[in-house]
């Protein structure tokens, strides 16, 4: 009988062995191929000796399916591997995408894993408390006027904001633009989280407020988690209340 393959579509979380799941874990050690970019790989290296190992460039993601599913067709069973969590901003809706485009009768399994803004919100104390909405400021493959349509809609609801991908080499413009949107309808003193290399080597943390969040570092690798209006900073911690009586 022809031994199926299957897909295991997972999020590495942060990237440290101690924030990845069991699941995660488990599924890399089950897998015979491995496939990810060269960052993600050398995150697992001491799991993978002895498997087939294929590292991608940037922006080759509908290529990088294409070959998961080829590898599973033949009956093996594939890992393709991210940070954060697949689900978000991941791998796992084009993985899907190009499985169901082409008809493939191969299994896969999405595996969850911690997702930047709630890496960031840990290290910052707990601002995601309440109502919160995740905007990724890349207009790679999302147009930019909708984008500030979002950032507009989450100011006025008044809904902690947690931005990825918020400033690169080649983008500046948008954090400004996303933060003068914030200015019209949040208040200026709005405490401000910014975390660089969440619960990783490196990480760095800065608590500011809205009206002066722009005079920090902020790139690729970076989370800023925008409060509410209810968002306090106390002991170097930023707290949203949920709303409990104490």
């Amino acid at each position: 009988m022809h031994n199926k393959g299957k897909i295991y579509v997972i999020g590495l979380g942060p990237g440290n062995r101690e924030h990845m799941s069991k699941r995660a874990l488990d599924a890399i050690i089950d897998s015979e191929v491995v496939i990810g970019y060269k960052t993600y790989i050398h995150l697992v290296e001491d799991l993978i000796d002895g498997k087939e190992v294929i590292d991608s460039g940037m922006r080759k993601e509908v290529e990088r399916c294409n070959l998961t599913i080829d590898k599973a067709l033949e009956g093996k069973k594939v890992c393709i591997i991210s940070s954060g969590d697949a689900g978000v901003y991941g791998m796992a809706g084009i993985m899907l995408e190009v499985k169901y485009e082409r008809n493939a009768d191969v299994e896969i399994e999405l595996v969850p894993g911690i997702t930047a803004a709630s890496a960031a919100a840990s290290v910052l104390g707990a601002p995601m408390m309440h109502d919160f909405s995740v905007i990724s400021l890349s207009d790679l493959l999302t147009d930019w006027e909708l984008i500030k349509k979002r950032i507009e809609c989450a100011a006025m609801g008044d809904f902690i904001i947690a931005l990825y991908n918020p400033r690169s080499k080649g983008r500046v413009h948008q954090i400004e633009e996303a933060r003068e949107i914030m200015m019209k309808h949040k208040d200026k003193g709005t405490p401000v989280g910014i975390v660089r290399n969440a619960k990783r080597d490196g990480e760095e943390v800065v608590i500011t407020d809205l009206e002066n969040m722009l005079n920090h570092p902020i790139d690729m690798l970076t989370v800023v988690i925008i409060g509410n209006a209810k968002t306090y900073v106390k002991n170097g911690k930023m707290i949203t209340p949920r709303g409990y009586k104490i």
